[in-house]
């Protein structure tokens, strides 16, 4: 009889912390970290002025340049750049109250010119690229805009974004740009070469930790953006949450190679800020886990080994592939891991178990995978699982700092949290920052969460999918929208990239899927193909509730100016379904139309 062979944890220093779980008569849930939050800066400029003075020639940040090697900016010398790039701020007269708006995405200049706005206490606010450069209306950026009346506009290219800089930037509006700089546009080089002053000192001593840092746009419901507030105190404290989970910082200063785009919080606030507060190195992947777009990122990471990996679910299943063939890549890639890290959708327990066997292979032990559950609201880190959890979709439990509370919400515990983290609110919207709190000052996250074992709540919570996208059926059955879509895409895998259900007040769940288009079949295959996967789901299928019997399959990808889709890849169902009702209404009509694939006898 052969013995299991049991592969550890290649040791790493990720904390285990325990909660308090108060039950109340009313049903509602608090759970709070017996573990209290340690002390924070007020601002993060002070662990700049820290790192800069203590290890002023360590690498912060690097970026390839067009001849391919890397472009690297020290602690010092990136303290120096910002500083002189915030006197000029506070020399164009710029007031806290115009922010800063940054059109362009990931580069050294945005970095100078976020930190340069701390320290000026002026916030920031880095704008998705997609809303420039994808949308073909500049709807979503005409009315960020609306929002922010910007003192200065940033673009790193002046003529990559002239259409939409002349579309919605006002003419009195100074613009600034760091190359191709069109009419009036002032130099980013100028700034650089500003001397800073006394007025600097003055400005920075007077910025607090309720100060505005930045300004995060992210899509509600509605898909029309919002502008998050992010003070320093968010920020701040956030980083200390992390570093109270991941003491390994502490320890060894992280070095990530990083794609995430930082008009989102996970790249820009996570990423980017857990490597300012721990004194670690940055190196700007220009990769996208999308196509042709990842060799750039398998560059990368051919030279760069990192120390913890960030990526979201995507983004690692194109990596598996490549590790699963490249051996020299997998080697590189393992050599000094000590965790992964993946956030912004659920992640397939197969991509975690290739993980582990790549690992595994390599390593000979198993590498720490961790998620959580956080929001632009949060900062973003409020939920972590601890180094026992084992699969795919546990967030664990409230951060130290964190209160979570979970208020019954028809079958589902909707999740409320409150903390030093958690935004006052959002940008010239005072009716949704009314909206988004309860009576307590909690944050209404919108998730559901669960037990992972009902019977031993020491296991923590998994996710339990969106409360809005729940819906009943016309028998009075809830469908859970979020775990039967994740269910379906992992079953469907690979040929799934989203999907969408139908079924409020109707007798049955029917599904409008967007197949991806990087593993699509042949043309005469598709319909056989998810006929197949529809009825292979459905003998799983335990009841009305996440039975599928009738689908579309999309030809027309979900559009983001019609707000089916945020920039970052976020299905909006209810978008979805408003926009393409017609298609909604042929899953449902009898018989069934051709171009309807069906699974049901009496369909025909």
């Amino acid at each position: 009889m052969t013995a299991a062979v049991s592969y550890p944890w290649r040791a790493v220093d990720v904390a285990s912390w325990t909660v308090d779980i108060t039950h109340e008569t009313s049903g509602v849930l608090r759970v709070r970290p017996r573990t209290p939050l340690g002390p924070y800066p007020v601002k993060l400029t002070d662990v700049l002025d820290r790192w800069a003075e203590t290890v002023p020639d360590r690498a912060f940040l690097a970026k390839r340049a067009k001849d391919g090697e890397w472009r690297r900016l020290t602690y010092s010398q990136f303290r120096a750049q910002a500083r002189r790039v915030a006197q000029a701020l506070l020399n164009l007269g710029l007031t806290p109250g115009r922010p800063i708006a940054i059109l362009s995405g990931n580069d050294l200049e945005h970095a100078i010119l976020g930190v340069a706005a701390m320290y000026a206490g002026i916030p920031y606010s880095p704008i998705s690229p997609a809303y420039s450069l994808v949308s073909t209306d500049c709807g979503k950026l005409r009315h960020v805009f609306e929002l922010l009346n910007p003192g200065l506009v940033f673009a790193s290219d002046g003529r990559l974004f002239q259409r939409a800089i002349q579309a919605v930037v006002p003419p009195e509006t100074p613009l600034l740009a760091a190359a191709n700089g069109t009419g009036q546009a002032l130099a980013f080089e100028s700034f650089c070469a500003t001397e800073a002053g006394p007025q600097l000192d003055r400005a920075t001593q007077a910025v607090t930790g309720d100060t505005v840092a930045k300004i995060l746009f992210t899509s509600g419901s509605t898909g029309i953006p919002k502008g998050v507030i992010n003070t320093q105190r968010m920020l701040c404290s956030n980083q200390q949450m992390l570093l109270s989970v991941f003491r390994v910082f502490g320890e060894t200063p992280p070095v990530i190679c990083d794609w995430l785009p930082w008009n989102h919080t996970f790249g820009g606030n996570h990423n980017f800020g857990l490597v300012l507060y721990n004194g670690g190195t940055l190196y700007i992947d220009d990769g996208k886990p999308v196509g042709p777009a990842f060799e750039e990122t398998l560059r990368n990471l051919r030279e760069i080994a990192p120390t913890v990996y960030f990526n979201v679910p995507k983004g690692y299943e194109v990596l598996v592939a490549h590790l699963q063939r490249d051996a020299d890549l997998r080697e590189h890639f393992f050599s000094r891991l000590d965790f992964t890290f993946y956030a912004a959708a659920g992640l397939s327990q197969h991509l975690w178990d290739a993980l582990d066997e790549l690992a595994i292979e390599t390593c000979g032990k198993r590498i720490l995978m961790l998620t959580g559950l956080g929001a632009t609201e949060t900062a973003p880190f409020a939920l972590c699982a601890n180094q026992d959890t084992t699969r795919a979709g546990v967030v664990g439990f409230p951060v130290p700092g964190v209160e979570l509370k979970l208020v019954p919400n028809g079958q589902k515990l909707e999740a409320r949290l409150r903390g030093p983290s958690i935004t006052p609110g959002f940008w010239g919207q005072p009716e949704l920052t009314r909206a988004a709190f309860d009576e307590e000052g909690f944050y209404c996250l919108g998730d559901a969460l669960r037990f992972l074992d009902p019977d031993d709540p020491t296991k923590g919570f998994v996710f339990d999918g969106r409360i809005a996208e729940d819906f009943k059926l016309s028998t009075g059955t809830w469908v859970s929208a979020g775990p039967l879509r994740a269910s379906f895409i992992l079953h469907a895998a690979p040929y799934v990239r989203d999907v969408v259900f139908a079924g409020h007040d109707r007798d049955e769940v029917r599904a409008l899927i967007f197949p991806d288009p990087d593993h699509l079949p042949d043309p005469g295959g598709i319909r056989a193909t998810f006929e197949q996967l529809l009825r292979s789901f459905a003998a799983f299928s335990t009841g009305s509730s996440n039975r599928i019997e009738r689908a579309l399959v999309m030809d027309e990808p979900p559009s983001i100016d019609a707000g089916e889709v945020t920039d970052k890849g976020s299905i909006n169902q209810s978008a979805v379904l408003r926009r393409r009702a017609h298609l909604v209404e042929d899953l449902y009509r009898d018989p069934s139309p051709a171009h309807v694939i069906s699974i049901r006898e009496d369909a025909q």
